[in-house]
């Protein structure tokens, strides 16, 4: 009897499940809420890159001019050589970022050294990603510049220039290459280093024949993130670059300085070629990532070497001292009262950035709109997330929606911002009013970041079984319930994640905004770099130094905010002891 009575329903069959959901009203629900979604997308991201395809064959009365533009740009000596500059710029930091970050990602996952060692360079290794990238450029210029402290060291070769970028670029890139290799080298079949040692394989051999080949793809994905990261990158450029023409900058000259928005647009199409180019190798790359890893394969387990781990760990130690001292001259110069002459500590120059200059509300600029970006951000990756990878039955928009969300990676900030001053700032465009607000800033942070979110988003509800929706259609409970009540408190932590990313990045980011903001909306990397280039070093490495102690303590709020919470939606994790 009790096996009549406990006897669980049948679920319904998969393909009766799509076709209800096709037909019900959560499918219409469902498809409502992705087409609008694939429409914001559309309209944030698509329709700007195409005003600026538009824009190249313009001429400044609006004429169609074809392609004389490009043949003028490849015609400009100039121009040209702002092209190669950065290209073999960008070439220089990867040969020189990868590596430094291949050395320290080996001694983090194949190493015995300490746990609390390698979470110490594990966190330090990170602190770039607070910062803006305007900040390694202001530290370089104490350390190097024409009054730095090492100035002697160059030998005579001035930092302003090639110089400067590569050692800034190089500091901005580590940790993006650093997380990307840490990854790569993690997912080692441990049967070929037992299969190796068996055999007497020498550990050099076994370094060249097995580590290597295993990590390729990590190494070329983290290749092709440098290189784009390095070509579009603007803050480095602008601020220690000096005559060293750059792809990035050369935009904002065009369209600021001379209000070319027709040769901006051309230069905007170039910047995006190789972009394009590296996220179609890098999403290749990560899918050959994931894929290596057999059903069978097992942990590898390091073992202990004691000159190997010693020489490892003075390397990690090396890195760690460079990144906190570049860090570290950034807030040294933002308390002394004026550099090299005065060396008295003060507290006017936080005084002057937050209170007294013009650009007193960039910061608290920055706070709202990586608040509302962190607050939009979430909701929208996480609910577009959860429309493709778990509705059914809605064929090609799921498929396009997918597209939408990783073609975000591959443009940059300074593309999309300039794209939006040529879609929004159209008199005849509706969302015109728009423009100059707010709301342009975060949609473009959130338009920005979009792809490594969503990402995010749909590991973690790939790790949810389709059975619960399933469960849920048969029941007949409509699919937003099973969303609020069991998707969202699932994935608590990645959403948590995403917020927490969204904010720090909207903090930091100059690309997005350098077209966008107004005397009013000037976000604080914006004001950076209006000081530095007013000679107010001391207020620039205030605000930037300030933007990393912020980002710092959102770090420190999230994790102990966070843990009662988690303990509370996630206990289901934990298995109960019998």
């Amino acid at each position: 009897m009790s096996a009549v009575f406990h006897r669980r329903p049948a679920a319904t069959p998969a393909p009766m499940l799509q076709g209800r959901m096709r037909w019900s009203r959560d499918g219409w629900i469902a498809r409502a809420l992705l087409l609008a979604m694939l429409a914001l997308l559309l309209l944030f991201l698509a329709a700007p890159l195409a005003a600026i395809l538009v824009n190249a064959v313009l001429d400044r009365q609006g004429r169609f001019a074809g392609l004389a533009h490009f043949s003028a740009y490849l015609q400009s000596p100039g121009l040209l050589r702002a092209t190669w500059n950065s290209v073999w710029v960008a070439l220089v930091v990867v040969s020189i970022s990868v590596p430094m970050a291949f050395v320290c990602a080996y001694a983090l996952t194949r190493t015995c050294l300490p746990a609390p060692f390698k979470a110490t360079v594990r966190l330090i290794a990170l602190i770039p990603l607070l910062a803006p990238s305007l900040l390694s450029a202001i530290a370089f210029v104490q350390w190097f510049g024409n009054q730095g402290v090492l100035k002697f060291l160059l030998g005579g070769v001035s930092i302003y220039g090639a110089p400067g970028i590569i050692l800034a670029e190089v500091y901005n890139t580590f940790p993006h290459a650093l997380m990307i290799l840490v990854t790569a080298l993690s997912l080692a079949d441990g049967r070929l280093y037992e299969a190796a040692a068996a055999l007497r394989t020498p550990g050099w051999r076994q370094f060249a024949t097995i580590t290597l080949p295993s990590c390729k793809y990590g190494l070329i994905s983290a290749c092709t993130v440098v290189f784009t990261y390095v070509v579009s990158d603007f803050g480095a450029p602008k601020v220690i670059g000096g005559s060293f023409n750059m792809l990035s900058v050369d935009v904002f000259k065009q369209v600021v300085g001379q209000q070319n928005f027709s040769m901006g647009a051309v230069i905007g199409l170039l910047l995006l070629a190789p972009s394009v180019l590296s996220f179609f190798i890098d999403y290749r790359v990560r899918r050959q990532l994931r894929a290596q890893l057999s059903a069978r394969s097992v942990p590898h387990v390091p073992q202990p070497h004691r000159l190997a781990d010693a020489l490892l760990a003075l390397f990690c130690v090396l890195v760690c001292v460079l990144l906190l001292a570049t860090i570290g001259m950034a807030v040294y110069t933002s308390f002394i009262r004026l550099w090299p002459y005065d060396l008295g500590l003060t507290l006017a120059h936080y005084r002057f950035a937050l209170l007294e200059s013009d650009m007193a509300a960039a910061y608290s600029n920055s706070l709202l709109v990586a608040l509302a970006t962190a607050l939009a951000g979430s909701l929208a990756v996480f609910l577009g997330a959860y429309l493709v990878e778990k509705t059914r039955g809605l064929g090609w928009m799921r498929r396009a929606m997918h597209l939408m969300a990783m073609l975000s990676m591959a443009v940059p900030g300074l593309v999309l911002g300039l794209g939006y001053v040529m879609f929004f700032n159209h008199p005849a465009n509706p969302l015109n009013a728009l423009y100059q607000t707010m709301a342009i800033l975060v949609v473009s942070m959130v338009v920005h970041y979009y792809t490594s979110s969503h990402l995010t988003a749909v590991t973690a509800l790939q790790q949810i079984d389709n059975e619960f929706e399933a469960v849920s259609a048969s029941l007949k409970v409509p699919f937003f319930r099973t969303f609020v009540r069991v998707t969202i408190p699932v994935c608590l932590p990645a959403i948590l994640d995403i917020g927490r990313y969204f904010f720090v990045v909207s903090m930091a980011s100059l690309s997005c905004a350098i077209f966008l903001y107004t005397p009013e909306t000037i976000l604080a990397s914006v004001a950076i770099m209006q000081m530095d280039e007013a000679g107010d070093i001391g207020p620039a490495a205030a605000l930037a130094s300030l933007i990393v102690a912020t980002s710092i303590v959102v770090y420190v709020a999230y994790s102990l905010a966070t843990r009662a919470l988690l303990a509370r939606t996630q206990a289901w994790r934990v298995p109960r002891s019998a």
